[in-house]
C-alpha cells in the first residue's frame, strides 16, 4: 500500500501536519489494504477453524489406521446404524485421492492456523496469499459438499467427527470469501461484494439449514425410532 506524494506529481503540497492520502488499490504483490472485517478479526477464525478441524482430522486418520490393522476394531464415532464412522472409513469414498480422506486435513488445517498467526501477529497477506486460500478453502467446501452427498445417499452413513469438519467448513468458506471480495482479491460487482459480506452470517445459518433438514429428512425412520412413544 503506497503513499501518495501530491508534490511529486506537481499538485500542491499538503499543510504542514496534515496525513497524506492513502491509496488503497490492491496491486499485485502488495500486502492487503485493511480490511472492514478485521485482519486480527479473521485470524481469530483461521487459528479457531484450523484447530478444530486438525483435531477431529487426526483422530479421525488415527482411527481409520487402527481400523486398517484390526478390521474387528471398532472406532469411538460408531455410535449406532446411522452415526457410524466405521461404516463410512470402509467406503472407497473415504479414501478419494488413494489414501485416507482425514490425511488432506491433517495436512490443510495447519496452514489455517500458521496463516491465522500471521495475522495475530500484525502481519498481512499479500493479494497471491489470499487468492491461495480462496482457492484451497473453495476446494475444501466443494469435497465436503461432495461427501454430505456420499454419505446421504450412497454410504447411508453420518462419520460424526467428519460433521465437525462439515461444522467448520461451512463458516470458513463464508468467511473467507467475504474477505476476499471485501478487499478486492478477486473482482466482483459492488453489489454482490456488498451482499456476502453484509449477509455471511445469514449464509452461514443458511448453510446449516440446509444440511441439517437433509439429514434430518434423510434418516427420519431411523430418527422417529429414538423419539419417546
Amino acid at each position: 500500500m503506497a503513499l501518495t506524494d501530491r508534490s511529486s506529481r506537481g499538485g500542491d503540497a499538503l499543510p504542514a501536519g496534515a496525513d497524506e492520502p492513502v491509496d488503497d488499490t490492491w496491486d499485485d504483490g502488495d500486502l492487503a489494504p485493511e480490511p472492514v472485517l478485521g485482519d486480527r478479526r479473521f485470524g481469530v477464525w483461521l487459528v479457531v477453524s484450523g484447530a478444530i478441524g486438525l483435531v477431529a482430522a487426526f483422530v479421525l486418520a488415527v482411527e481409520r489406521f487402527a481400523l486398517a490393522e484390526d478390521p474387528t476394531y471398532v472406532p469411538s464415532c460408531s455410535i449406532n446404524p446411522v452415526l457410524s464412522c466405521g461404516s463410512v472409513m470402509a467406503t472407497p469414498q473415504a479414501a478419494l485421492l488413494g489414501f485416507p480422506n482425514p490425511l488432506i486435513g491433517v495436512a490443510a488445517f495447519p496452514v489455517l492456523l500458521a496463516l491465522g498467526a500471521v495475522l495475530l501477529g500484525g502481519g498481512r497477506l499479500a493479494r497471491w496469499v489470499q487468492l491461495g486460500l480462496q482457492v484451497g478453502v473453495t476446494a475444501g467446501t466443494v469435497l465436503v459438499g461432495w461427501l454430505i452427498a456420499q454419505s446421504l445417499y450412497s454410504i447411508n452413513a453420518l462419520c460424526p467427527y467428519c460433521m465437525v469438519v462439515w461444522a467448520v467448513m461451512v463458516p470458513l468458506f463464508w468467511t473467507t470469501t467475504a474477505r476476499t471480495l471485501e478487499q478486492g482479491a478477486l473482482p466482483a460487482p459492488s453489489g454482490l461484494v456488498r451482499a456476502v459480506v453484509d449477509l455471511r452470517v445469514p449464509l452461514v445459518l443458511l448453510s446449516y439449514a440446509v444440511v441439517v433438514a437433509l439429514v434430518g429428512t434423510r434418516f427420519w425412520d431411523y430418527w422417529q425410532t429414538l423419539l419417546p412413544s
